[in-house]
């Protein structure tokens, strides 16, 4: 049996550009907690504007909120709430659940009274405790109000990281804005959770799917995005994407919009111009900009359109989307990847923000 550490190497964010290996201690066992050795952490645009300061964050803190890994330890209050036990590799979610709140009970435990993004794991502060709390770290401890998936057997860790990317675009994609049998679909953004995105509508039924990228480094995501797929693809600075859907639709636009974009703060106008008439438009992710050219705020009303926003993902997309990786229906596992050590964060995370002369890869992870 191997020895319980009583401190675990992790990779600590202490200012915009400033990662530190640090040893932080392990807290002490309890009944309703646990203490998981991770295996792979998943990257998102999040993670690299933590990292350049672009999206400001009250540091230190451990990163990492895509984690994978085995348990080593688990309490017997946690195990039976949880249905887990030592040994079992699994998925953790970000956000904490006190399972009480009326947010929690009806679900929507992103909104959590007692936690919220206070305590997500991978957005907490050290001094939020415990300090091992993201997974860019050997151990990552799971307090009582977490949420744990089983990852389905045949997913090796780094694979499984595409839980959450593969989640969002399920949520954000066919859930949340209902997308159904013979709807018309406009991904803007494609990133692996645009790509998610576009599957995750062909899986609800949408008859017709285009995805929209911008420059030289999304030509080959918008290659990929047919075998995601995607009826159509259009770089926005080769074409007008309103005229690009009109003329392949033979329709007055999309039924559904989803805005997966970075830094495109052009892009909620093109969604609001891509809509059809009572269509739905989801803005997922954070803006991090007030700045909205070409945007005009008639059109919602003139099309009686439904804009929503999307704060995250939840459990259940997560768990569906385990089951559709398993399946290997989209190529999910073959999507360009950069795997890197803790100690190659700082140069991977540089490259997600367009830095450099190399391309974003498509999925990023963390293997500490």
């Amino acid at each position: 049996m191997t020895e319980r550490p009583a401190t675990s190497r992790a990779l600590v964010l202490s200012a915009p550009r400033t990662l530190e290996l640090r040893d932080l201690a392990v807290p002490e066992a309890s009944p309703d907690s646990a203490l998981l050795e991770v295996e792979a952490c998943g990257l998102c645009g999040t993670d690299h504007e933590l990292f350049t300061g672009r999206l400001p964050i009250r540091t230190p803190l451990v990163p990492g909120h895509e984690t994978v890994g085995v348990l080593v330890e688990v309490g017997d209050a946690a195990a039976e709430a949880w249905g887990a036990s030592v040994g079992d590799r699994v998925a953790v979610e970000c956000f904490q659940s006190c399972r009480t709140c009326d947010p929690c009970r009806s679900g929507a435990y992103r909104r959590c009274t007692t936690n919220g993004l206070r305590t997500a794991y991978g957005l907490s502060p050290l001094d939020v405790g415990p300090e091992l709390s993201g997974g860019w770290a050997a151990h990552h401890w799971l307090g009582p109000d977490s949420m744990v998936l089983p990852v389905p057997d045949g997913l090796d860790p780094v694979d499984a990281t595409l839980f959450n990317p593969v989640g969002a675009g399920i949520r954000w994609g066919a859930e949340l804005p209902g997308t159904g049998f013979g709807d018309v679909v406009a991904v803007l953004g494609p990133g692996i959770r645009g790509l998610a995105a576009a599957a995750a509508a062909k899986e609800a039924g949408a008859d017709f799917v285009v995805v929209t990228g911008k420059g030289p480094n999304d030509r080959p995501r918008l290659e990929a995005a047919t075998a995601f797929g995607a009826d159509l693809t259009v770089d926005v600075d080769e074409e007008d994407p309103v005229a690009a859907l009109r003329a392949a639709t033979g329709g007055p636009g999309a039924d559904v919009v989803v805005d997966v974009t970075a830094n495109a703060p052009d892009a909620l106008g093109q969604a609001v111009r891509m809509s059809a008439p009572e269509a739905r438009i989801v803005l997922a992710g954070t803006r991090n900009s007030t700045e909205t050219p070409g945007f005009d705020p008639d059109h919602i009303v003139y099309k009686e359109l439904r804009l929503m926003g999307a704060l995250g993902v939840d459990a259940p997309a997560y768990r569906a989307a385990l089951d559709l990786l398993a399946t290997d229906r989209y190529p999910f596992r073959s999507v360009a990847r950069r795997v890197e050590p803790l100690e190659g964060a700082a140069d991977l995370l540089a490259t997600m923000a367009g830095e450099g002369d190399a391309p974003p890869p498509v999925h990023a992870v963390l293997v500490p």
